[in-house]
């Protein structure tokens, strides 16, 4: 058996380009069908047709040899380090790859160092592609942000966060972003039939596959080009000798991938349940139900889940069926009593009956424009016969030993002593309309017992 070592010069980084070539020759003998596969020029890349089709922005700046630092971000096996490999090589640029987790300063220093030295050699520029840069340090930042700002470094960074909450401003401004989507079924299709035919894939051995062993790959990778491939490699490596021919069927596939895991990061979290949140809104009960599954499934609270149930009743549903928020109120209880899995069925009552109720946002929209008076108009006094009879109190001269706000001829009149249980009086001191319930449910009664309510008070 042939055995290679190479090892890194750490005392003479230019040895280490020289040595290029045969550390991807003694990498090639180990990597998986996936790095072997994968594309070196722009035309090869699946998917991403919206950045890379032609007169799209992104294929723009490759052909123009325009690149400046970038930033990809998407999920995972859509493509980052393919796309930031192949711009380098489009651009005939130097390449350096680093891993934003394990890199220190003084590692970072010797690549600008480096591409200082090579640049003023040979003219060639540096990309440097960090792969999760969202754990990019802020000392690391400290380092290569000035190199960076004056081209001397080209930066291309990945991540599967949103690099909004997850990478520094300093980088995102001088960076621009590009959001990569997961493969559609078809696009995964391609991808592994591309590597049973490709030169470093399967090329020279006799592959065959079902339609339907390729559909559970398509379906089940998730649009994740990664999960697919080694699914094959998994196919082929565990059917028979090296030499024999492969014939892939639907139980082969089956038992090579691994069951199917939701995507669900930081932004699968905030995602999903805004999902649920606006298919209640939009009175969707069936797609409601699939966007809890999908949070149960992935490990979410359940009481997380419930508790936006809550807000929603109030926020969406309101006063047009009152019962909402009891019934979101007693939903949240039980979740808290029973847990999981039993609490599913408590969360699914909730949220279809939810979906299916009249929605209004009256009582939202009224707080809300209340609040922005509070805060941005003058404040109004509490009309003197409206407030608290036991601060400052006059006694109301009748003989009656009652005491009540006395000012200008205007006193408190008590609703109950009035016809309809309504008195007309002015409770604000300015005209001014907040509440405005919708003609839907139980709101329409609300909305007719206002306009009585509003027409009988004196006018301001």
């Amino acid at each position: 058996m042939e055995q290679f070592w190479v090892v890194e010069n750490p005392y003479n980084p230019r040895m280490n380009d020289l040595w290029q070539p045969a550390r991807e020759a003694a990498l090639g003998r180990v990597e998986p069908l996936a790095v072997r596969v994968r594309p070196v020029k722009l035309g090869d890349v699946v998917g991403q047709t919206h950045l890379l089709a032609p007169g799209k922005l992104l294929r723009r700046m490759v052909d123009a040899d325009a690149i400046t630092s970038l930033i990809l971000h998407g999920p995972p096996g859509t493509g980052k380090t393919t796309l930031a490999e192949v711009i380098a090589k489009s651009t005939n640029r130097r390449f350096v790859r680093e891993n934003a987790a394990g890199v220190g300063v003084k590692r970072i220093r010797e690549i600008i160092d480096d591409a200082e030295r090579i640049l003023g050699e040979s003219g060639k520029r540096t990309i440097l592609f960090l792969d999760e840069i969202h754990r990019f340090t802020k000392a690391q930042q400290d380092v290569l942000l000035a190199d960076v700002e004056r081209g001397l470094i080209t930066l291309i960074g990945a991540t599967t966060e949103n690099p909004l909450f997850a990478v520094n401003s300093a980088l995102i401004s001088r960076s621009t972003l590009f959001r990569l989507e997961s493969l559609t079924e078809e696009e995964t299709r391609a991808v592994v039939r591309r590597a049973i035919t490709h030169p470093r894939g399967y090329a020279e051995r006799s592959v065959t596959i079902d339609d339907d062993a390729l559909a559970v790959w398509a379906i089940k990778s998730e649009g994740d080009a990664r999960r697919a491939l080694t699914a094959l490699e998994v196919a082929v490596l565990s059917s028979g000798d090296a030499g024999a021919a492969i014939h892939i069927t639907k139980q082969i596939a089956e038992d090579s991938i691994q069951q199917k895991v939701a995507e669900y990061g930081d932004d699968g979290h905030y995602d999903t349940i805004s999902a649920m949140i606006k298919s209640v809104r939009g009175s969707d009960p069936d797609a409601a139900v699939y966007w809890i599954a999908r949070m149960l499934d992935a490990g979410e609270d359940p009481r997380y889940i419930a508790r936006r149930l809550a807000i929603l009743a109030s926020e969406d549903i309101g006063n047009a069926d009152p019962r909402g928020v009891v019934i979101a109120q007693s939903c949240w209880d039980l979740v808290e009593r029973i847990g999981m899995p039993e609490a599913r069925i408590t969360l699914a009552q909730c949220a279809t009956y939810l979906a299916c109720a009249p929605k209004s946002n009256a009582a939202y929209a009224a707080i809300d424009a209340a609040l922005a008076d509070v805060r941005t108009g003058r404040v109004l006094p509490v009309p003197m016969y409206l407030r608290d009879s036991n601060t400052s109190p006059r006694d109301s001269g009748d003989g009656s030993g009652k005491r009540v706000r006395v000012i200008e001829g205007e006193h408190y009149e008590y609703s109950h002593n009035s016809d309809g249980q309504v008195s007309g009086q002015d409770y604000l001191g300015v005209e001014k309309r907040y509440y405005e319930p919708k003609d839907i449910g139980a709101e329409r009664v609300l909305r007719e017992h206002l306009e009585r309510a509003r027409a009988k008070r004196s006018p301001r």
